[in-house]
């Protein structure tokens, strides 16, 4: 499997068959290039520019938004319901947490959580090998509480994602060591 970083939560994942899937796409405002690469399969955490721009990728793709589970291309993928915030989606909404079963590995993306994970949706996650998780804070969760879901997934690998660089122009944490 190949995991190439695209820009703040967007990810190029490419299995061991040649099968590929975009997380996140991102509408180029934000401050990235999107690849033009035609991919099999694209994942929508939630209906932010930032995070829903289907149009922006070649192919025809199998799209998967919200509480999905389903087998497309010999991989499995499941939506589990979350928020965008620590209120119930009150301030920004539903967010969708992906995991796909590709290649023998299991790949959590964590979209623009806003909030700690419980017990039970910790449970519904369940082993994970890669993690993906935003780290930027004011829209998502912070480092700290990055921190704390780090620990209670226990993935193999963890990916930041969704912080400051130079590309982005509005107000969120840089990656911290």
């Amino acid at each position: 499997m190949k995991i190439k970083w695209l820009g703040h939560s967007s990810f190029l994942i490419e299995s061991e068959r040649g099968i590929k899937i975009i997380t996140d796409p991102f509408d180029e405002t934000l401050g990235y290039k999107l690849p033009r690469i035609k991919v099999n399969i694209v994942t929508v955490s939630h209906e932010h520019f930032d995070h829903n721009y289907v149009r922006g990728v070649k192919g025809r793709p199998v799209v998967f938004k919200g509480l999905v589970s389903r087998e497309s291309h010999k991989m499995e993928f499941r939506g589990i319901s979350s928020y965008h915030d620590s209120v119930y989606g009150g301030q920004r909404g539903p967010n969708t947490i992906f995991v796909i079963k590709a290649d023998g590995l299991s790949l959590c993306h964590l979209g623009d959580l806003g909030h700690v994970l419980n017990s039970d949706k910790l449970a519904e996650i369940g082993k994970v090998d890669i993690l993906f998780i935003p780290v930027g804070g004011f829209y998502t969760i912070n480092s700290s509480q990055a921190t704390q879901i780090i620990k209670d997934i226990k993935p193999k690998i963890t990916v930041p994602m969704h912080y400051k660089t130079e590309a982005i122009k509005f107000s969120i944490d840089p990656v911290e060591v």
